[in-house]
């Protein structure tokens, strides 16, 4: 008997230093390039031939290399030049000046009521 039903499987989430950043969901031919979109500051010199310059510690997760690297790398470490997250991942990489993940909303809006930011906004209005 056979099924036809396909197996999904969740996309990575990319964060850097524990700020989601991307949803990496195949659209990109490597790490390097979604976080190239998404403005994060990798220095990189693979482009002009040299191999190991994007070398970036990982924190939590794993990839899977397209392209066997060049040089030799720690356990903790990866180039994002030649592989794609295979798990959630989270990268030693500043956030400073890359399009972060939205946050999730904490309520929905409905109709008449505003949006809730943050707890502080829960605490009754004192008489006037």
């Amino acid at each position: 008997m056979t099924s036809n039903f396909k197996i999904l499987h969740k996309a990575p989430i990319v964060s850097l230093n524990g700020q989601p950043v991307l949803l990496f969901n195949q659209q990109h031919i490597s790490l390097l390039d979604a976080l190239e979109q998404k403005r994060v500051k990798v220095f990189s010199e693979c482009r002009n031939g040299y191999c190991g310059a994007c070398k970036t510690k990982i924190n939590s997760g794993s990839v899977v290399y397209h392209t066997q690297p060049l040089i030799e790398l720690e356990d903790d470490e990866c180039l994002p030049c030649c592989c794609t997250p295979t798990s959630d991942l989270d990268l030693a990489l500043s956030s400073a000046g890359a399009e972060l993940a939205p946050k999730r909303a904490t309520t929905t809006p409905t109709q008449g009521h505003r949006q809730v930011s943050s707890p502080s906004e829960l605490k009754p209005n004192s008489p006037t």
